[in-house]
């Protein structure tokens, strides 16, 4: 079992930035890919970023491109997301998620069902 507990939302003024980390325990992080995803009221959830187990490969949603980078310290056993020039749009709960993928391509790492680990959401609001 891996718990998963994120951090650092909170309330920010438009082209602001946050970072969110996202603390592991239970087993280490080392062997899982992680997703950071976001879901606002009334929409579906929706992939964000995501990193290989090693680190070597990042994905991003076009809509975070350029803006948001995801990063993992595996000693820490700690992903992060470091958000800026954040937007309006981007408020909403984000979730980060481990998932053993071992598949190249980005499509398994933008899919909610490839992670079988979620923590609990964070809040982040971004105001105009």
């Amino acid at each position: 079992q891996v718990q998963l507990v994120e951090s650092g939302g909170g309330l920010v003024q438009a082209g602001g930035s946050l970072r969110l980390s996202c603390a592991a325990s239970g087993r280490t992080l080392s062997n899982y890919a992680m997703g950071w995803f976001r879901q606002a009221p009334g929409k579906e959830r929706e992939f964000v970023a995501a990193i290989s187990w090693s680190g070597g490969n990042t994905y991003y949603a076009d809509s975070v491109k350029g803006r948001f980078t995801i990063s993992r310290d595996n000693a820490k056993n700690t992903v992060y997301l470091q958000m800026n020039s954040l937007k309006p749009e981007d408020t909403a709960v984000y979730y980060c998620a481990a998932g053993r993928i071992y598949y190249s391509g980005t499509y398994y790492y933008t899919i909610p069902g490839s992670y079988g680990y979620w923590g609990q959401g964070n809040q982040v609001t971004v105001s105009s």
